[in-house]
């Protein structure tokens, strides 16, 4: 990608040789543990979130057998609520947020910089226990009677239950200062350690994204922060914010959560667009139609982001101005997705493609991502929304937004970068049967409920009336095809640790920067510091050394 200027020292005496591969430049469980190598700390940040993702996982198959039929399937009512409470708190607080920029982010983006590491290697670490911390906590909330408020905490029930809010609640508070010095952390490491020739223009899109999640993480996430521990007071000293006993307001506190958590909303999809840039440009072999649109789109969703919470609270009572203001908002938020959209759609149109599993799941990004913008689009509608408010019409939303969005830019990320990280290759047909298996079974599942959804079924009842039976079933045997297809990619990568081939420099032939590095990465990053002279999708200015897989 550019010419050396300069070679890293080797190993001095009692210091790990920084050429040397990451994964044996040091030995033991120690090394690990008091690591503040990025790629280490990325690979325990990944192993967690997969981890909080296996558990999240479990409490959704859970939810949908209890609904397989009318009546008791195998809880009762009080263990239903706390079982999709769980749900949707573990795979929002432990695995989504975190998912792209903590793990994938976390490993990938000071190599695409060029850097050493990032800008505070040890708060980065840190970073790590405080969210292994918080994580501790909502663990001691499932093994002390769960919570079952739902993961959005709306008072004043949350101040009433008897279950465990006050850990719960805690694990998120806790866990949200990990996210928001990850933030910090990464928006210096993008000023201050780019290398040699790194300019803005020549960032790639994925350190762009993250840039931009950075902002969100850093600006919202402290509201979120301050809403959970006035929840926490009130319940102790009955302070009369959220209580309406006490003069209080329970709408503030939903203003509160949804100021942080529309953004937050970003914070989990602009990481998932992030990395399909990076597969488009390079299974399509070529630039990234309208770079600087896509790039300042990410920023336009980060400042958008913040003006829209109000459209969560249409039927709550609020003002038929405000609504009107939101409800304009909304649809204006869409423009920098559709931006977005149609540069990819334009980069793939004449591109040079190659359907292998990370391409597949960037494909499948686009399609279920854009119908989960679409029908956000109709929530916006202040007449539609009224009647599709609280039913299984924005489950399906929400899920074709976070799983048909970022879940699918996450593992795509993961096959994508998997060498890189490993070292080692993976199975490409077993990839693509898993793949086949989570985009029917997500389908399957989902679409099922946007009908039934558009029917009145309420979201969250445990019962349900005999006409929507026959949804819930085919949602359940969908759910049952997606966890298939996650096991099959589960294990598809566990024979890849074990007995999968050693993967070469750049098996993808990307004309990306972190693929002109040894496979797995030497400590340093780089054996040679990187002179940047080019664009990382300039796949024209791009060597037949750069490009080939050795």
């Amino acid at each position: 990608m550019g010419a050396a200027t300069t070679t890293v020292p080797r190993a001095q005496a009692h210091h790990p040789d920084p050429n040397e591969n990451y994964l044996k430049a040091e030995r033991g469980i120690m090394s690990w543990i008091y690591t503040l190598d990025h790629k280490r700390i990325g690979v325990m940040y990944l192993v967690s979130v997969l981890l909080a993702f296996l558990i999240g996982g479990i409490f959704a198959l859970a939810v949908r057998l209890e609904l397989f039929s009318r009546g008791k399937t195998i809880m009762d009512a009080d263990a239903y609520n706390r079982t999709f409470t769980l749900h949707g708190v573990v795979m929002v607080f432990l695995f989504i947020i975190p998912s792209v920029p903590a793990a994938l982010g976390n490993f990938i983006l000071p190599i695409q910089l060029g850097a050493k590491d990032v800008a505070f290697p040890r708060l980065n670490l840190m970073s790590y226990y405080i969210y292994v911390f918080g994580a501790c906590f909502a663990l001691y909330s499932m093994v002390n009677g769960a919570v079952d408020t739902g993961w959005t905490f709306y008072t004043p029930y949350s101040m009433r239950t008897t279950s465990a809010v006050i850990p719960m609640v805690l694990g998120a508070f806790i866990m949200g200062f990990s996210s928001i010095l990850t933030g910090v952390n990464f928006i210096a490491t993008v000023h201050k350690l780019r290398a040699p020739g790194q300019t803005w223009t020549k960032l790639p899109l994925f350190i762009w994204g993250l840039y931009a999640t950075s902002i969100i993480q850093v600006l919202a996430t402290p509201v979120l922060a301050i809403t959970l521990l006035l929840l926490c007071l009130e319940r102790f000293l009955g302070l009369g914010i959220f209580d309406p006993k006490l003069g209080g307001d329970p709408v503030l506190f939903q203003h509160f959560f949804w100021f942080y958590s529309h953004p937050a909303v970003y914070i989990m999809i602009v990481p998932g667009m992030a990395v399909v840039n990076e597969i488009i440009a390079t299974f399509s072999r070529r630039a990234i139609v309208g770079y600087m649109f896509v790039a300042m789109s990410s920023l336009a969703l980060a400042l958008l982001g913040f003006l829209v919470w109000g459209h969560h609270l249409f039927v709550s009572g609020m003002s038929e101005y405000a609504t009107m203001v939101f409800s304009a908002l909304t649809f204006l938020v869409a423009i920098p997705s559709g931006v977005k959209v149609f540069n990819w759609v334009a980069t793939l149109y004449k591109g040079s493609i190659r359907l292998e599993s990370p391409m597949l799941y960037a494909l499948s990004f686009i399609f279920l991502f854009t119908i989960g913008g679409l029908t956000g689009l109709f929530l916006g509608v202040l007449a539609i929304d009224v009647h599709l408010h609280d039913t299984y019409f924005v489950v399906a939303h929400f899920h074709y937004v976070m799983v048909g969005g970022t879940v699918m830019g996450f593992v795509g990320g993961l096959h994508y970068w998997w060498p890189k990280i490993t070292g080692k290759l993976f199975n490409e047909g077993v990839a693509k049967v898993a793949w086949a298996l989570v985009f029917i079974g997500f389908n399957v599942t989902f679409i099922a409920q946007f009908i039934m959804g558009s029917r009145g079924m309420p979201r969250r009842y445990y019962d349900y009336l005999p006409e929507y039976e026959i949804f819930h079933k085919v949602s359940t045997i969908g759910s049952w095809i997606l966890g298939l297809g996650f096991l099959t990619m589960a294990v598809m990568f566990v024979a890849s640790l074990i007995k999968g081939q050693k993967s070469t420099r750049n098996p993808w032939g990307s004309a990306a920067l972190e693929w002109q590095t040894p496979t797995p990465p030497p400590l340093a990053n780089f054996i040679k510091v990187p002179t940047i002279t080019r664009g990382p999708y300039d796949y024209h200015l791009a060597t037949e050394e750069e490009l080939s897989e050795k």
